[in-house]
């Protein structure tokens, strides 16, 4: 049966719903913003309240800038966040110079040194 002009062929359909949504990711990454955490100041202690009235999106860049010898980041979940525990199996940042893609949803980070969390090295992010 032969096709008709206008009539689209599935792999055509295919091809641009692909092409579509690879751009979406583009234009996405491209509208993300980048967030140094802790201001000027970088990662330190205290850092907790530095989220309060900014507004972050999944996609967006957290930086973190610290001493690598004194501190760490560690991607934690809502209880190790809340007890300053690090679970086994946490993804740990250690360069100094982090650099970490925000997911939907709600993010925790800790600092894993001893006293550093409850001293407020921690931020929770929430990325709509």
């Amino acid at each position: 049966m032969s096709q008709g002009r206008g009539s689209a062929s599935l792999p055509m359909v295919m091809v641009t719903v692909i092409s579509l949504l690879c751009l979406l990711v583009l234009v996405e990454r491209a509208n993300a913003a980048t967030y140094t955490v802790g201001g000027p100041g970088g990662w330190t202690f205290n850092t907790d309240t530095w989220p309060n009235g900014k507004k972050f999106r999944a996609g967006d860049m957290l930086i973190f800038n610290y001493d690598s010898t004194a501190h760490n980041v560690v991607a934690v979940d809502r209880s190790a966040y809340s007890s300053c525990n690090t679970p086994a199996g946490a993804k740990v940042f250690s360069s100094g110079k982090d650099q970490i893609r925000l997911a939907r949803g709600q993010n925790y980070f800790i600092c894993n040194y001893p006293g550093h969390c409850q001293s407020g090295m921690k931020v929770a992010i929430n990325a709509i």
